[in-house]
Parts: structure tokens; C-alpha cells; sequence
């Protein structure tokens, strides 16, 4: 029997914005006193997928953290939903949704979850930590990511150079958007401690504290920088939603979102791994081969906060950071081990096995 060391019962405090909301797992006790099992949804007695849970239609269940479903740069997670291959390789998923990645990462640490929808650099970050995660299919290739400047700070503001003194937002405290903006300031040659990272989400409490001048400028994505520009309230410093942005940014490739999940329980659902990972290949496919309006089409109504137009547009600019095959990119792994290294102290003198870090295995099958 493999399981989890650090499951636990759900807890409630997860947001859900599909049909079903987060609810504790049921026990089951079998019989001949061989087992006693709490089943929290895909941990089971047994070996392999074979003991995996199952819906009352007999499909896998599986339960997918999304550190924000309504973020473009996490666009495939629903639009897997939404097109149905997720029920067409015989999967039941529930999406569950919390504002920022790092609050994915510990839903899924804490064995809520079985897969996070979040950042491929959580997976080094964790690994330094003696927490083994690995990304079985690679959404991104940039981080369509963003850093905007309030109107009232742009004059200030012309490059990571000045963020000394700033109050910068990000999603969370040690979420991707956190890491990015101080490899910027450390690039430029501000230290950590120069400037104040805030936490103030994404959507509309970002554009709140901007608003409000409790920050001068801060990293997001679409839509918030679409609403952010639609009501000219900033500008663009630094734009990351191209590959082309990430070179520049960064110097190579940085794979972003991902699907991350722990590796012994990959190692023990692999099955379930493969209906999951084909799923997300099927739909980057589908996108590489429909526009923006098709895309946006297919998408919760609620999404499109803004208006549609708005929205799509929000679409049409971060859709040049997506991969079209799931495959981790060539020298992306070095790109995000060289930015957190730059400013990370726990990182900076460990070594890390990139090579445990994804796998892509999984995306050749499914290809």
C-alpha cells in the first residue's frame, strides 16, 4: 500500500467554482480485517491504479488544486473541463481554486489534492525542502507574467532598478509572482530587502491596491492586466507573456504553468497520470488551432468579469506562452534554476536534480 504521509481530510476553506464543493473523504473498512482505509479521493488500498476511487459512474476521481482558474495563464485547466476530454478519458476531476499558486502547492503538500495547477518552479523550490514534486505536462513556455506601474509611480519607475523603497504586489508570499519580481530587482542590482513585496492577489484586489496607492506597481496576469490598461490605471515595465518577453526577461525559456503532482503518487497512479496528461495535450492542441473568440467562447460566462471583448483580448495576448505539445521545454528547467538561485539563499548553494523535477514521459505517450 503507497500513500500519502501527509494526507489529511479536506478542508473546507477551498473555493470551488465548478459544480461540487470540497468535502471530506468517506471511510471504508474491508473485509477480513485486512485494511482500514481512509479513501480521500485517489488514495487507496492497493497498489498501482487499481485501487484508485471512483465515481458513481465508475470514472477515476481526481482532485486539482488551481492556483486561480480565472487566470488566463492557467486557461487549459477549465477549457479541459469545458471541452470534456477529462470525462472522455474516463476521469471525474474537480477543480478546486485558491488565489495564488503557493496556496496551491500546499494543498497539494498537505495531500488535499492530487494535482496543483500552478508554476513549474514550485517543484525546485520544494525539492530543497525534501518534498518531492515533479510536472508530468508542461503548459508554458514563458511566464505570462506581467509588471505594471501605477500612473501616479510611473514617473519613478522606469526599470527593476528603481523598485528600492517601492511596495510591489504579487499574488502571495512566495508565489511565482513573488520569486520573479525579486529576480528582476536582484538583476538590476536591488536587494531583497530594498523593497516591499505585498500580497494583494489578483483581479480585483490588485487593481484595488493600485488604485489606492497601497502599491506603486506590481506583477500579474490577464485579465487583471487587461482591466488594469482597459481603465488606464498603469502601464506595462515588463512583459513576459511571449517567449520572446521571457528571453529578454530572463535570458531563455521559463516554463510556468504546469501540472505538478507528488511523484510517489505519480509513480503509483500512473495510469490515472496518462488519462490526465492526455486530457491537457488534447486541449493545448485544440488552442494552437483556434483563435481567441473560439477560446473565450468555450469559457465560464463569469470569467469574462470585464465584458467579452475584454476578455478575448486578455486571451489574444498571453496565448504566445503556451506550448503546444505539453513537452517541458529544452533549457527551461536551467532558465528557472538560474533565476532562483539569484536571489533564493536556500537555493542559492543547494543542489538541485533538475531531472527530477518533470517528466516527459507521459506527454511522448500521450502524443
Amino acid at each position: 500500500m503507497r500513500s500519502n504521509p501527509n494526507s489529511r481530510t479536506p478542508q473546507v476553506s477551498y473555493r470551488n467554482l465548478t459544480t461540487r464543493s470540497l468535502r471530506g473523504a468517506p471511510s471504508a473498512f474491508f473485509a477480513g480485517g485486512l485494511c482500514v482505509a481512509l479513501l480521500v479521493t485517489l488514495s487507496a488500498c492497493g497498489g498501482g491504479s487499481a485501487g484508485d476511487a471512483k465515481s458513481a459512474s465508475g470514472q477515476a476521481k481526481v482532485k486539482v488544486m488551481v492556483g486561480g482558474l480565472d487566470k488566463v495563464i492557467y486557461l487549459p485547466a477549465m477549457l479541459t473541463q469545458q471541452l470534456g476530454y477529462f470525462k472522455a478519458e474516463g476521469l471525474d476531476v474537480e477543480l478546486l481554486t485558491e488565489p495564488a499558486g503557493v496556496q496551491a502547492e500546499t494543498a497539494l503538500i498537505s495531500g488535499d489534492v492530487q494535482g496543483a495547477v500552478g508554476f513549474y518552479d514550485h517543484t525546485l523550490d520544494l525539492q530543497v525542502k525534501g518534498k518531492k514534486v515533479e510536472s508530468v505536462v508542461q503548459f508554458s513556455h514563458a511566464p505570462g507574467e506581467v509588471e505594471i506601474v501605477s500612473n501616479q509611480a510611473a514617473g519613478s519607475i522606469g526599470s527593476p532598478k528603481d523598485f528600492k523603497g517601492k511596495k510591489l504586489g504579487v499574488t502571495g508570499l512566495g508565489s511565482s509572482t513573488d520569486f520573479l519580481t525579486k529576480y528582476l530587482a536582484v538583476r538590476d542590482g536591488v536587494k531583497t530587502s530594498e523593497f516591499t513585496p505585498v500580497a494583494v492577489g489578483a483581479g480585483q484586489t490588485f487593481i484595488a491596491a493600485l488604485k489606492q496607492g497601497s502599491i506603486q506597481g506590481g506583477m500579474t496576469t490577464d485579465p487583471t492586466v487587461a482591466g488594469i490598461l482597459d481603465q488606464k490605471l498603469g502601464k506595462v515595465l515588463i512583459d513576459m507573456r511571449t517567449p520572446e518577453g521571457s528571453q529578454q526577461a530572463l535570458g531563455g525559456p521559463y516554463p510556468s504553468s504546469s501540472l505538478y503532482m507528488n511523484t510517489d503518487w505519480v509513480k503509483s497512479h500512473q495510469q490515472t497520470v496518462q488519462k490526465l496528461v492526455n486530457a491537457f495535450v488534447k486541449t493545448l492542441k485544440w488552442m494552437s488551432t483556434h483563435g481567441a473568440d473560439e477560446i473565450a467562447a468555450k469559457m465560464p460566462a463569469d470569467y469574462a468579469k470585464g465584458g467579452k471583448a475584454l476578455y478575448t483580448q486578455s486571451i489574444k495576448s498571453t496565448l504566445p506562452m503556451f506550448t503546444k505539445d505539453g513537452v517541458m521545454p529544452e533549457n527551461g528547467p536551467e532558465t528557472v534554476e538560474k533565476v532562483l538561485k539569484a536571489f533564493n539563499p536556500n537555493l542559492k548553494s543547494a543542489k538541485v536534480d533538475l531531472s527530477q523535477t518533470y517528466t516527459r514521459e507521459f506527454v511522448k505517450k500521450a502524443s
